[in-house]
């Protein structure tokens, strides 16, 4: 166990705690827990029960985050703990974000240090650490020690996450935080009520503010059939990311069947096409389709002169065309974090 961050009594009689590391805010009696299932009130303390608890160590694609304008063709070391602050119906990672809930509040994991994470990831070259698979923030002690450490030793820290961060601990891990894959995934509070039991505010929030910090950040919509497909639906998203930033990149992505949503058909490629169109039209410069390896829409082009700068095929990279962060074509700025960027 190990004291938890962002948290403050409201009641000292009852040992009543207010965790404020995400939105939820929850409010927690003593010997509960949060939403997250993975911090509890232990005589008025809380204390997060998944530090150093790893569930998953994985090296992946840095496009499998997905991060296309993060290092592209990179390796990254990526680890994650159960327990999630989300309930998505459609989660891919239920049997380890949804563990505790789903097994009577039962925490397994493998114990591991941050020196060991950072050694292990230096020792075999990987560029960069990502805290993924579930929500990072849940498991941010663990995540925090581990990224100063990476930070000071050279290497890139990533988040795929989904947005929850709380203002707080987001301006407390941006310092050493070098990307943010974060879901927006949809644009009304009725999906994230029904679907994830959240609210969409926050996330829309985490996004502008991570990219205020100075944090690289690129968005993913998981396209789900009659859910958040609708024209006017992704012009809001595509509008709200060209707000912040018309060079952050979108990802829209094919979702298939899974956990309590199997009553949605896999996405159509053409609806994904309509997606990027849409993103496109709205000013954006970079929008991808994702989940469809080979179909069109994968590839960075450049705005300026409409070459391919980086070709891929799924999570693979074909080819560069990358004079830095520099179009090896015509010379115009491609906006990202490339081979040579100040870490």
């Amino acid at each position: 166990m190990k004291k938890a961050f962002f948290q403050r009594v409201t009641d000292e009689e009852q040992k009543k705690v207010q965790c404020y590391l995400c939105a939820h805010n929850c409010h927690i009696k003593e010997g509960k827990r949060g939403v997250c299932q993975v911090r509890e009130n232990r005589d008025g303390v809380l204390y997060s029960l998944v530090y150093g608890r790893l569930i998953s160590q994985n090296v992946d694609p840095i496009e499998k985050k997905p991060l296309f304008h993060f290092l592209p063709g990179s390796l990254s070391y990526s680890i994650a703990t159960v327990g999630c602050n989300f309930r998505c119906s459609h989660c891919q990672n239920y049997d380890i974000s949804q563990y505790p809930r789903l097994n009577d509040g039962e925490i397994i994991g493998r114990s591991v240090t941050p020196q060991e994470v950072v050694s292990e990831a230096q020792e075999y070259g990987w560029g960069s650490i990502s805290y993924t698979y579930i929500e990072p923030t849940v498991f941010f002690e663990f995540a925090y020690e581990c990224a100063q450490l990476a930070h000071e030793r050279g290497l890139r820290n990533i988040f795929v996450s989904n947005g929850y961060t709380s203002p707080e601990a987001a301006r407390k891990i941006a310092p050493y935080l070098d990307g943010n894959n974060i879901d927006l995934k949809a644009f009304t509070d009725k999906f994230y009520r029904e679907v994830c039991g959240a609210k969409l505010q926050p996330v829309l929030d985490t996004i502008a503010l991570m990219k205020e910090l100075g944090v690289w950040v690129e968005v993913t919509t998981l396209v789900i059939p009659g859910w958040n497909d609708s024209d006017s639906e992704l012009q809001e998203i595509a509008r709200f990311i060209r707000n912040i930033d018309p060079e952050m990149p979108w990802h829209v992505t094919r979702f298939h069947p899974t956990f309590k949503m199997t009553d949605r058909s896999m996405t159509p490629a053409s609806t994904l096409q309509r997606a990027r169109q849409i993103g496109l039209n709205e000013g954006l410069k970079y929008v991808f389709v994702g989940n469809i390896p080979g179909e069109a829409g994968e590839n960075t082009i450049c705005p300026n002169c409409h070459e391919t700068v980086v070709a891929r095929m799924g999570f693979s990279i074909m080819s560069q065309n990358l004079d830095g962060d520099r179009c090896g074509s015509c010379g115009a700025a491609i906006a990202g974090v490339f081979a040579g960027s100040p870490a």
